[in-house]
């Protein structure tokens, strides 16, 4: 079993390294950082209403209230939920996905990076469908 989870984020790590740059206009770069940026706030507030508001339909529809959405934060994504750096690099696509690669130091001063695929709404407003974690590359073994 532990083989099978090594592999599997393995894996993901190679998915994550094989992004693409994605073409994706100025003002939605900023329509895109500015929602993360909001959800970041709201964590840090601990108001999971308004946190929960900036994830995309199909998420907020597998967690279905904003307290389980916020215990998930709280206990898998630590670094998200209080970061002491939140640091906005490149959009890329991975999985034919615009995704926002963020520079985030945890709580506990360990670098991640923070991949948040987006997904556009049909008002043309983008949300949250996703966080993933990982290592940065100079960091990892």
């Amino acid at each position: 079993m532990a083989s099978m989870v090594l592999r599997f984020f393995a894996l993901l790590g190679v998915m994550l390294a094989l992004a693409l740059p994605a073409q994706v206009s100025a003002s939605d770069q900023t329509a895109i950082r500015e929602i993360i940026e909001r959800q970041v706030e709201a964590f840090r507030r601990d108001d999971g209403e308004a946190a929960f508001g900036y994830a995309s339909p199909s998420i907020q529809g597998m967690f279905g209230t904003a307290e389980i959405f916020m215990d998930m934060v709280r206990q898998g994504y630590r670094p998200v939920y209080r970061p002491q750096v939140f640091e906005f690099r490149e959009i890329v696509t991975l999985h034919g996905m615009v995704t926002q690669k963020v520079h985030v130091i945890g709580p506990d001063g360990r670098p991640v990076t923070a991949f948040y695929p987006m997904a556009q709404q049909p008002d043309g407003s983008w949300r949250i469908e996703g966080c993933y974690l990982q290592a940065p590359e100079e960091h990892q073994a």
